[in-house]
């Protein structure tokens, strides 16, 4: 019996991935929020960064329950929360001053950011139909 197509098998190497980012968030927002250095300032200047983690916590959590679900939904969420990642973690952060400070978390969660994009690539192309290029039409 094959999956509907709003379905597929729950990924648990994307959820792995999940769980590091969502982990490693909480922990800076709590650096923030106890001011534990070295911890993120409490506003840049688009908006004040407690709110912005909180959002950016609660879609990493709608990706992991849609991903253990199931549902291929989890890919939307998954994008939006790498989205929402990327300006605390994403490769600029190699190249600020307390990068000698923060370089754990941040190698392992470009890390984590790098595999959860390969699985995210990886359901993608295999949801796509087969294509016979001889005749140009999907393939049963």
């Amino acid at each position: 019996m094959q999956p509907s197509p709003s379905t597929s098998s729950p990924d648990p190497i994307a959820g792995a991935a999940l769980v590091t980012l969502l982990t490693i968030t909480v922990v800076m927002l709590l650096a923030l929020v106890t001011q534990t250095p070295p911890h993120p300032p409490l506003a840049i200047p688009l908006f004040a960064l407690a709110p912005f983690l909180g959002a950016s916590l609660a879609l990493g959590a709608a990706a992991l329950y849609l991903c253990r679900s199931g549902t291929r939904m989890w890919r939307i969420a998954a994008m939006a929360f790498i989205v929402s990642v990327l300006p605390s973690f994403g490769p600029h952060k190699l190249l600020v001053a307390e990068f000698t400070q923060i370089w754990p978390a941040v190698l392992v969660a470009e890390a984590a950011l790098v595999v959860l994009v390969l699985r995210l690539a990886a359901g993608f192309r295999k949801d796509r139909p087969a294509t016979d290029h001889r005749q140009g039409k999907a393939s049963a």
